[in-house]
């Protein structure tokens, strides 16, 4: 496509044929999606339990905190592993509320994390033209169970875990197996993600023909870092991006900066 030409070595590099994509924060957003989930638990805590406010937000704030600490442990499941988290935190007087509030905690998770219309719709025309991947750093159990509730296996041809495998993001080796499981090269692919240091680098070493930074936060670009070829605002601004219509002329096209030719 006319926005992702090859390097400057390779000018004349095929057309794209596969999309991979980050998970949390990308396609899910992960860290919102939680607050909102714990928000409405305090509520909830607070309305249906008699717990007082205050209180009821420190506990879900406890939580919180904790899960995204460590959010599996080998030795235990997940559920047996996120129950005794909500235990601690509701403490000795409310540990007796611990599954059940695990259980709510789990619906109202997913509630907040399921895909938007717009991303479902936009997964669904890219597929029309590419293959897409999925390649997710984290816990194996953690990640393959926002996989399977959020149904995300209709949308992949491929979906990998680093949980599941010996290297991680940003690590090359992690890209290129995806790139071997579909059977296309890394210069006739690119990169989606929220992170700098993992999506973009990552895209980069592998050698994709380019990569798109969709901003989590108040990160930046910073001028020894890896340099997307393009910004967008949210994902599904992607596909303005790939078309290279009107519309894309407000997203940053860094290539022209990136100190590797991109």
């Amino acid at each position: 496509m006319a926005g992702f030409r090859g390097r400057e070595d390779r000018p004349n590099a095929a057309e794209l044929s596969a999309l991979f994509f980050d998970l949390d924060n990308t396609l899910i957003e992960t860290r919102k999606g939680d607050s909102l989930a714990c928000r409405k638990l305090a509520e909830e805590l607070s309305e249906e339990y008699g717990i007082a406010q205050d209180s009821a937000g420190k506990i879900t704030s406890s939580y919180l905190k904790q899960f995204r600490k460590c959010p599996d442990n080998v030795q235990f499941s997940l559920d047996t592993w996120r129950t005794s988290l909500w235990s601690k935190a509701l403490g000795e007087k409310y540990s007796y509320l611990a599954k059940q509030i695990y259980e709510r905690w789990l619906y109202l998770r997913y509630h907040y994390l399921a895909l938007s219309p717009d991303t479902v719709s936009m997964l669904r025309q890219l597929r029309d033209k590419y293959l897409l991947g999925l390649i997710t750093n984290g816990p194996s159990n953690a990640q393959w169970e926002k996989i399977r509730k959020l149904s995300l296996q209709q949308y992949f041809d491929v979906m990998l875990v680093s949980g599941d495998l010996p290297w991680e993001k940003p690590e090359a080796r992690i890209f290129e197996e995806a790139c071997r499981y579909l059977r296309v090269n890394p210069e006739n692919c690119i990169m989606v993600g929220d992170k700098l240091e993992t999506d973009i680098l990552g895209g980069i070493e592998a050698g994709f023909a380019g990569t798109v930074w969709v901003p989590f936060g108040d990160n930046c670009l910073l001028d020894n870092g890896p340099k997307p070829n393009y910004t967008i605002k949210q994902v599904t601004d992607l596909v303005k991006v790939l078309n290279r219509g009107p519309d894309a002329h407000e997203y940053e096209d860094s290539s022209s900066n990136a100190s590797d030719g991109m």
